[in-house]
């Protein structure tokens, strides 16, 4: 059911939040820039009309997913933080202080679900349109792009076949327990301890008995495999599920392709980066898109499959022009893009490619392709992009576009804290202290 607007009482008795916060506080003024009734527009038809209890205010959910990731919180911790913050009460469109949970944590979960990653981009694009309406995006400054691609890691440990395998069998003993099955043995106590052992043996660098603990391990694993697929109901989906993740861990060797690397996130794949510090990463691959003059985010998108650089351009492009209504003029990546096969309207530009022709403007911009770089840091390090704890491969785009949203939302809030300070500077050279003026102005 949908929302139920809030009936505009007053109370005699308490103070609004107008009346107690500082209306130049960056929450305080961005609450009144952003336009809220695009997301009742976009998510509205997302809800019944009337079966059902009425629903929280979307501009409650919208309101903690940009607080979530601008300030890199928790579903839980954003929650906590909104009771004890009147400025982030006020944002959310609350006209007065709450004392209460507004909602349970586990309504994000569900509400992302049910608006789903392709609706999600709105979030970005607000904050796209907000940045212009602000004039801090002009239409010259989505002319020119920067390209790159990251990774965004899964929430798992390091996946080797003993743990692989140890999890196998604690998940099929806990589910055939569940569902009354009585097993032979279900090995969930020795494997365990066989877990411990081998972890100590390799530590050791006696790899010839720590690799028989593993090879008993994957023994434990296909005996309780087989006893359960001769036991098990056959309409029993989820069970069947769970038999074929346990199986193709069985047949998977060290070079087999399409790898299984996670019982609870089977979508994660395997990329190397080609990084010092970190050989592999376990996650998937993410197009970011940022303006060249300002470092905006104008996309970010989770590509699945393990796609080359290059082969993501054109995605990443149609992402932006959809988000800022705009194509762009250049993109400027990095070698990685080499062999992009990419033919559309943007002019493509790839670092390190020698061009005699190229104006000192040219050049200059050429040079502001590695500011992509610390952006994609920022998004990783303060929103959320690091590590991602979303399920599925809907979360791995949900938590990307988020991120990007997130970033957003800091640049917005630097921007009019920076705004009034440049004022003042303005009025005091200009107005209160013309002594100190220029000689040329």
């Amino acid at each position: 059911m949908k929302a139920k607007k809030p009936p505009s009482t007053i109370d005699l008795f308490r103070s609004k939040l107008t009346q107690i916060l500082d209306n130049k506080h960056p929450l305080f003024v961005l609450a009144q820039e952003i336009d809220w009734s695009v997301f009742e527009t976009a998510f509205g038809p997302t809800y019944c009309e009337a079966t059902g209890r009425p629903a929280k205010p979307i501009r409650l959910l919208v309101g903690l997913h940009y607080l979530k990731h601008a300030f890199n919180e928790a579903d839980e911790s954003v929650v906590e933080r909104w009771v004890e913050n009147p400025y982030w009460q006020y944002f959310c469109g609350f006209e007065y202080f709450q004392h209460q949970f507004p909602l349970d944590p586990s309504l994000l979960v569900k509400w992302r679900h049910r608006v789903g990653a392709d609706k999600m981009e709105k979030l970005l694009t607000e904050t796209i349109e907000t940045a212009k309406r602000k004039k801090l995006v002009k239409k010259n400054h989505l002319d020119r792009v920067n390209v790159d691609t990251t990774v965004q890691e899964k929430n798992i440990s390091f996946p080797t076949d003993a743990k692989l395998y140890c999890d196998a069998i604690k998940l099929l003993g806990d589910a055939a327990k569940a569902r009354g099955i009585g097993l032979r043995q279900s090995f969930i106590r020795k494997s365990k301890k066989a877990l411990r052992e081998q972890s100590r043996l390799r530590h050791a660098r006696r790899i010839k008995k720590a690799n028989r603990k593993v090879k008993k391990l994957k023994t434990w694993l296909g005996r309780l495999t087989r006893d359960i697929i001769r036991k098990i109901d056959p309409a029993d989906e989820d069970m069947k599920e769970l038999l074929l993740r346990s199986a193709q861990l069985l047949q998977q060797e060290k070079k087999s392709k399409n790898k299984l690397y996670s019982l609870h996130a089977p979508e994660v794949e395997c990329i190397s980066k080609g990084k010092a510090h970190k050989r592999y990463e376990f996650g998937c691959k993410v197009g970011v898109v940022s303006t060249s003059r300002d470092n905006w985010v104008v996309g970010a998108q989770a590509l699945h499959g393990k796609p080359y650089d290059g082969h993501t351009l054109k995605k990443s492009l149609e992402q932006m022009e959809r988000i800022t209504g705009r194509a762009a003029k250049h993109a400027y990546c990095d070698k990685g893009y080499r062999g992009h096969g990419y033919k559309g309207e943007t002019e493509v530009h790839i670092a390190g490619q020698r061009r005699n022709n190229r104006t000192r403007s040219e050049r200059k911009w050429m040079k502001r392709r590695s500011a992509v770089e610390p952006v994609i840091g920022h998004m990783k390090h303060d929103n959320r992009m690091d590590r991602n704890y979303l399920k599925g491969k809907e979360g791995d785009r949900i938590n990307a576009i988020l991120a990007g949203a997130g970033y957003n939302m800091r640049k917005l809030l630097a921007a009019i804290a920076n705004s009034f300070l440049r004022l003042l500077q303005w009025l005091l050279h200009r107005e209160f202290l013309p002594e100190f003026r220029p000689a040329n102005g």
